[in-house]
Formats: structure tokens, sequence, C-alpha cells
């Protein structure tokens, strides 16, 4: 494992969206300091959660254009999603009693060596397939 972090949708979600109040304040933070340590990873799954969210589920919407600004700047951060990471997401899923697409995340992570991963969704504390949850705005 590495310092890497894998950054959920939620976060990349709150980080622009400017009615979150301090989740958009922690989001912004945590981005700018992974954009400065060149340590965050994510995977297309999470990309295009955030697309689907930041246009057209928060309440003052991003316009497609600058949406697609964002996933394209944070698309140097995406770790690709392959048959294995599939199967193993199978794995995760059966083990730790998760859901698929929670599953599909740890095995983003895990591919791409990650340590931890920031989640508001997923539980916190736990550490799954060697890699730790955390959730930035429960502190």
């Amino acid at each position: 494992m590495s310092d890497r972090t894998f950054v959920d949708s939620n976060i990349l979600i709150y980080a622009h969206d400017v009615d979150a109040k301090s989740k958009h304040e922690i989001g912004r933070s945590i981005l700018a300091e992974l954009w400065r340590q060149r340590m965050g990873v994510l995977s297309m799954q999470v990309l295009q959660e955030f697309y689907v969210n930041v246009t057209r589920k928060i309440a003052v919407p991003l316009s497609k254009d600058a949406a697609r600004v964002v996933v394209n700047s944070y698309a140097i951060w995406c770790v690709e999603t392959t048959p294995a990471e599939i199967s193993s997401a199978f794995r995760i899923e059966d083990e730790s009693r998760i859901g698929f697409w929670d599953a599909l995340i740890i095995a983003s992570a895990v591919k791409c060596g990650a340590s931890r991963i920031l989640s508001e969704d997923l539980n916190a504390g736990q550490t799954i397939a060697g890699v730790r949850i955390e959730n930035p705005f429960d502190k």
C-alpha cells in the first residue's frame, strides 16, 4: 500500500456543490491537498456518479460544460476498471456483505494501491481488503 487516497464521488460532489456549506469547504480542502501531494486516485465510476449528480441532483447544478471540465481534469487520477476488478468486487461483496457498487469502489482502490478511501457512504473505521475507510465529514 501507499499513501494514495481513493476519493469517492460524494467528496468530489461536495467540493463542487457551493450549497453544501462546511462539506463544500472540507471537500475542496481535501482535493487541493491531494492535488498538491499528487496522491489522489479515483475510478471511472466515481467520475460518472459525479457528473450525473452535479448536473442533475444538487440544488444549484453545474452546467454540463463545467461538469465536463471537472471530469476531464480528474481523468488523470483515474484507475481503469477491468474484468479483474469486477471479479474482485464480487469477492469483496460476498466477504464483506456490502453492495456491489461499493465493493467495486474498494476493488478499484486496491488496484491503485490506495491505503484509504474517503467516503461519506461507506462504513468509516472499517478496513476492507486492506483499505481503511474514512469519513472526512465525521470529525
